[in-house]
């Protein structure tokens, strides 16, 4: 499909204008493609064991900092977070979308990254429990933008379409008082167990955290698994499409997704329209790579989790 097809419909903003119109918004086919690893060196260079990272985390059961909590960011909207990453100082990140800090309603129709308003780094961000549309919840962390795919695109004049398209991510740094609060395992399904570089096949089973204030803290409809569409060679592996039980919904934007393994493989960015309703993520592997190289941030590493994976449960 064209990139004109594409909405960034996932985030709780938008919510109005799908209950107001009976509405649903529309994403891309997001044809994803069979890739080659975009980084410099192995995929094992980009993560960390949980052990190996610096820190002593919060156990699973005591963490409030994790992924598939709740990110607001200050003047955009509510979103869910993915992945845990460190650096080389000691910095903790929680990842998010990039169109989470998107300003106007165009960036919910023109989905391009390279044009796209952004508020700006440094911007502050809350991690949260239990928010609904018109309730906050209760805050169990802060921190601020740091990083955002759209504002660095910009920066560097990227002309590649596909990258504008589809690089949509974004990095929270965890205010030093809050880092004992996190703990790096995905909720429910456990891991990451490492980072999938080489797509998804016809059929391949997926597994995602959502937790969109739309679901009115009901905890166990967070958990979704879903089935991946064909691999092809026109996006060049930044985005795969998913066919999702429970498809995303506004405020799920960003959440991660493991392949059948339990390997990061993605970040939900779009929600399309037809039959079955598709999901499209942004590519992990492309999206580090691509903050390694362009966000000043030294030795960016996705942290595995503590809890083993589990697509049984």
């Amino acid at each position: 499909m064209q990139r004109s097809t594409l909405y960034r419909a996932l985030a709780v903003t938008v919510t109005a204008v799908v209950a107001a119109t009976g509405a649903i918004l529309i994403a891309g086919c997001g044809t994803a493609s069979s890739q080659p690893w975009p980084g410099s060196g192995s995929a094992e260079q980009f993560t960390l064991a949980a052990d190996k990272s610096g820190h002593r985390w919060a156990s699973a059961a005591s963490a409030t900092v994790t992924p598939g909590v709740q990110t607001n960011t200050q003047g955009a909207r509510q979103c869910t977070a993915n992945y845990t990453f460190v650096d080389n100082a000691g910095n903790v990140y929680l990842g998010q979308a990039a169109h989470c800090a998107g300003t106007g309603i165009g960036n919910l129709i023109d989905p391009d990254g390279c044009i796209a308003d952004s508020l700006p780094l440094g911007t502050a961000v809350t991690f949260n429990r239990g928010s609904l549309l018109t309730f906050p919840g209760e805050v169990v962390g802060t921190g601020h933008l740091v990083y955002s795919s759209w504002l660095a695109m910009q920066q560097n004049g990227e002309q590649d379409h596909n990258t504008c398209a589809y690089n949509d991510f974004a990095l929270v740094k965890v205010a030093p008082e809050d880092i004992r609060k996190v703990n790096p395992s995905v909720p429910y399904w456990g891991g990451p167990v490492g980072l999938n570089t080489t797509g998804t096949g016809i059929g391949d089973r997926v597994y995602g955290y959502g937790n969109s204030g739309l679901r009115f803290g009901i905890a166990e409809l967070s958990p979704r698994t879903g089935q991946s569409k064909a691999d092809g060679l026109v996006t060049t592996g930044w985005t795969h499409a998913l066919t999702v039980t429970m498809p995303g919904i506004p405020g799920d934007s960003g959440s991660a997704f493991l392949d059948r393994n339990g390997y990061a493989l993605g970040t939900l960015s779009t929600l399309g329209i037809g039959l079955p309703i598709v999901n499209s993520i942004g590519d992990m592997s492309h999206e580090l790579a691509y903050a390694r190289a362009h966000s000043g941030i030294s030795g960016l590493s996705l942290v595995l989790g503590t809890e083993p994976f589990d697509p049984n449960r």
